[in-house]
């Protein structure tokens, strides 16, 4: 309570009213799959080019993320976590310089392809000497081509096709932990007296960690060196599920990473070409989770009708979606044909459908972007049999292009079959449990419980002004109740339990547009 001891006027803030509830966002993407190069941790990228910066580029025609994360850009997509997966046995690249040591970005032999480099800074003091250090690293993708020093004379006059591929250059490095300039503060940067593994530094390089041994005292600078880093090695078993799943790796990956916080906004999961025991993996991951929606690609080659059977050979449930066929698009480096899965190029769909309509507008009926062709062409009657199993078909239209003909969850439940009321409902709970917080240790009584029902109602009666909630009014589409003995008993109340039902009724999608007409004959006139 305020206290109010000299005479005069007083002027206060409170808090009065519903509090505004802002909507998450719903097109947030992971993709989950080997990449070229790159760290293991999950790292937001907006564009192709900023994901070629990180990751690479296509590395093998039989790995889809690249292909994926290009079509999803195309389509419509603005965010994306790249998710890179390795197996448990792959060890990162390094190499010494003094008390220091570069390790690549991420666990692999890729980092035997970068080129390390540590020289004195281009800015001098007044008696000529370097205020601190430079580092400069390179790497090149192609595995023959043995690792150089590219940034001397001779190097620079090196055959185009020897020269690496992407380069980078930190000047002016100091060892002084006040400067801006410090290396700590520029780098990725590890000190092994404070963690093993985590980056204490910023995340400005995407080929490697400058790392600090221990015990090294802080104004230590790295010694001067030209060196590959070396020692680097992939995992000789492959990749398996295990490894989607990222619980046995030794830093987080995969499914496993998504569970942290910094990745909370991801909405749409999806692993190119995933066999069926990864896929079993993202499904059950978006339904722990709650606020995720997963896309799971059909098998290459697959045009049974019997074996395209999402519920029997994945699993029934409401948090997922399956997409048939395969697609043919440009190589993204090459410009040849390329035969990919489906899902990148459906998720931009799923981004574009919500930046232009919104979530509950079903992302079918929309044109593929950079989709030239499909492996199987689909009739009327072949989706007809795949329709009510849970697939989504892709079909060429003469005229009208190739475009997604089918939205719905691999759900056997009919209330659950669509997936923009799934992802509908996922957007409305994840909104309310993000913009309710406030609420936690309030005072749980009636002026509260008005407040709540304010808040709720305000925000649920946007959404239906835009389009997402079926009514011709606000009772119709939907309704808010939270009181006593409504429901929440005297024990709720007493064991600190606030209870509000709300009932919406959401927009489902015309699936079956059904024009009838009859022959209307002219009565004779008398």
């Amino acid at each position: 309570m305020p206290v109010y001891t000299y005479p005069g006027v007083y002027i206060e803030e409170i808090e009065r009213g519903p509090v505004p509830i802002e909507g998450v966002p719903t097109s947030v993407a992971a993709f989950l799959g080997e990449t070229e190069r790159g760290p293991v941790e999950p790292r937001l990228v907006t564009s192709y080019k900023e994901y070629q910066r990180w990751f690479g580029d296509v590395f093998d025609d039989n790995k889809f993320v690249p292909f994926a994360v290009s079509g999803f850009f195309e389509n419509g997509g603005t965010e994306l976590y790249v998710c890179r997966i390795v197996g448990t046995g792959a060890v990162a690249a390094e190499a010494t310089f003094g008390d220091f040591r570069i390790r690549a970005a991420g666990r692999g032999n890729w980092g035997n392809r970068v080129f390390a480099k540590i020289l004195e800074s281009t800015t001098k003091k007044a008696d000529n000497s370097p205020v601190g250090f430079r580092i400069r690293l390179a790497y090149w993708s192609d595995p023959a081509v043995q690792p150089f020093d590219p940034f001397t004379d001779e190097g620079e006059q090196a055959p185009p096709d020897q020269q690496p591929v992407y380069t980078e250059n930190f000047d002016d490095l100091v060892v002084d932990e006040r400067s801006p300039d410090f290396y700590g503060k520029r780098l990725p940067f590890i000190d092994l007296d404070k963690s093993p593994t985590k980056n204490q530094g910023t995340e400005s390089s995407a080929l490697g960690i400058l790392v600090r041994n221990g015990g090294v005292a802080p104004g230590t600078a790295p010694a001067l060196n030209a060196q590959p880093l070396a020692g680097g090695v992939d995992d000789g078993n492959g990749i398996t599920s295990v490894d989607y799943k990222g619980e046995e790796a030794p830093e987080p990956q995969g499914l496993e990473a998504l569970l942290l916080d910094p990745f909370r906004d991801v909405a749409l999961v999806y692993a190119p070409n995933a066999d069926t025991d990864t896929a079993k993996e993202i499904v059950a991951h978006c339904e722990n989770q709650r606020f995720r929606f997963a896309v799971i690609d059909s098998r290459k080659g697959t045009n049974d009708t019997a074996e395209l059977n999402p519920r029997n050979s994945i699993t029934d449930s409401k948090y997922g979606a399956f997409y048939y066929p395969w697609i043919v698009m440009s190589h993204p480096r090459t410009g040849a044909h390329k035969l990919v899965p489906p899902g990148g190029h459906v998720l931009g769909v799923y981004a574009r459908s919500d930046a232009e309509r919104g979530v509950f507008k079903a992302p079918a009926n929309e044109i593929l972007r950079g989709a030239l062709d499909l492996e199987f062409d689909t009739n009327d009657a072949t989706q007809g049999v795949l329709n009510p199993q849970g697939v989504n078909v892709t079909r060429s239209f003469p005229g009208r292009g190739i475009r997604i003909w089918g939205a719905r969850t691999i759900s056997s439940d009919a209330l659950w079959k669509y997936v923009s009321v799934r992802r509908l409902f996922i957007f409305i709970e994840r909104s309310i449990y993000e913009g309710t917080q406030w609420v936690v240790f309030e005072p749980n009584g009636p002026p509260l419980w008005a407040r709540v029902i304010d808040t709720i109602r305000l925000f649920l009666r946007t959404q239906w002004r835009l389009g997402a909630l079926l009514g011709k009014t606000e009772e119709e589409a939907f309704f808010v109740t939270c009181d006593r003995n409504v429901t929440m008993t005297q024990d709720d109340i007493l064991n600190g339990r606030l209870i509000c039902e709300i009932g919406i009724a959401p927009v489902r999608p015309a699936e079956f547009v059904i024009f009838r007409i009859f022959q209307n004959t002219a009565e004779a006139q008398r």
